[in-house]
């Protein structure tokens, strides 16, 4: 435009899916006036102070050549989030953005812009589950995450202190801190992500904004990324690892011949291994034994369990070894997976033994460990009549089983007890006979 600064009118790129305009190319000028008018009316609408350069961060270079972020708008940065198991990427709504300062003091304040393409905005609306009007569950859901600044490995969820979002001017629900009994330190919370579906506009004319408040960490960056994902079940991912393929047996057989073998040489040698076929975790039968690549053992869990328990809570440690077992590393192990399918193995059978030639058998406890003689101590029953009057009765277990269809008697095995003892219950007998010595 005539009079108008080439800077004013740069080219604009506008969220994918935002706009379409007819009867120009995309590439022309006019098209990109355009786009920015329209850029500048719904800012207008949502109440937002327009910022042309609001998708760049001005940079300034200091005399150490270290830039300073000087916009207070968040810079894309090449960080990878390790994904997570049960939920897939269906497209990233920003990309993962450094959070930076805004000021010299510890408290800032960054926002976050993202508008939905017609496609994404109908995947929400049709997967949700409104049978509860209450609390309306969303299958494709809008995700927010936040981790450390670092480029090196894939980063796991870290909220940065004292932090707040807000969705177009809506609080937003963070996981609540976990407690902590450490003077002077303050309470971090879980690393998950957030779920912002419900504080969202699900339409794609209008923008979407993110208010986010925080304080900085001494020689720490925080990075924020926004994604739209599909929610996944544990049985779906049950499905998927079944699908994936099952660990073969001669591996594990192997495996067995190995652990063995390494304790040939030794001067107490390992002749077989005992192995529980109880799942650690439900205290019952495995139905799909499975382990991560990573452990070095050979006792398995059971994955129904396993992640139906990740889906309540994700830790993600292996239930044997305490170490970390994630959803990628895992495999169904097909040798016991035989095992527990084989018709050899009784239905009490709950332990097995494994052999130097990789073999298996059932473990079976010996007779003797089984019933123990133990003479069965005889009971007795004490009835106190009155104060002065205790009534024993003891009574043979073994006698009893003997005269157990003979009427009792009234005098056979009844002795009266006169003497005196130290006990409490002979404390109002001493009584009695401490206030007739006191009467003479």
């Amino acid at each position: 435009p005539v009079g108008v600064p080439e800077h004013l009118w740069a080219p604009f790129e506008p969220p994918s899916g935002l706009f379409a305009f007819r009867g120009h190319p995309k590439g022309s000028n006019l098209s990109k006036v355009i786009t920015r008018s329209a850029k500048r009316k719904m800012y207008h609408q949502n109440s937002i102070p327009f910022n042309p350069d609001a998708n760049r961060v001005m940079q300034q270079s200091n005399n150490n050549g270290i830039l300073n972020y000087v916009s207070g708008f968040p810079q894309e940065v090449d960080v990878k989030l390790k994904k997570l198991a049960f939920f897939d990427i269906l497209a990233t709504l920003v990309n993962p953005s450094l959070l930076s300062p805004t000021s010299s003091q510890r408290l800032h304040e960054n926002t976050l812009y993202f508008t939905l393409s017609p496609s994404h905005a109908s995947e929400i609306a049709s997967n949700r589950d409104i049978r509860n009007p209450s609390r309306v569950e969303h299958t494709v859901q809008v995700q927010l995450r936040f981790c450390l600044m670092d480029t090196a490995t894939e980063q796991d969820d870290y909220f940065p202190p004292n932090i707040a979002v807000k969705v177009n001017g809506k609080q937003c629900q963070l996981p609540n801190p976990i407690p902590t009994n450490k003077p002077g330190v303050e309470p971090k919370r879980p690393p998950r992500p957030v779920n912002i579906t419900g504080n969202i506009k699900a339409s794609p004319l209008v923008a979407n904004t993110v208010q986010i408040s925080w304080c900085t960490e001494f020689n720490r960056g925080h990075v924020a990324s926004i994604y739209l994902v599909k929610k996944l079940t544990s049985p779906q991912l049950l499905q998927r690892l079944k699908t994936k393929g099952i660990k073969s047996a001669d591996i594990t057989r192997s495996l067995i011949k190995e652990k063995l073998q390494e304790d040939a040489d030794c001067d107490i040698a390992t002749t077989m291994l005992r192995v529980s076929l109880i799942c650690p975790l439900g205290k019952m039968r495995m139905s799909t034994p499975c382990r991560a690549s990573t452990c070095m053992h050979l006792q398995c869990f059971d994955a129904c369990l396993y992640l139906q328990m990740n889906e309540r809570k994700p830790t993600w440690n292996c239930p044997v070894c305490d170490k970390q077992a994630v959803y990628e590393n895992l495999v169904i192990d097909g040798y016991f997976q035989d095992v527990i399918a084989s018709k050899n193995l009784g239905p009490d059978s709950n332990e097995i033994q494994l052999h130097e030639d990789g073999s298996w058998s059932a473990y079976v406890m010996k007779a003797d460990a089984q019933t123990l003689d133990t003479p069965l101590k005889p009971t007795q029953k004490v009835e106190i009549l009155s104060d002065d009057l205790v009534i024993s009765t003891k009574c043979d277990l073994a006698d009893k089983g003997n005269n157990q269809g003979a009427e009792p008697s009234s005098t056979t095995g009844v002795t009266v007890d006169l003497t005196l003892s130290d006990s409490d219950d002979d404390l109002p007998l001493k009584r009695k006979q401490n206030s007739g010595n006191a009467n003479r």
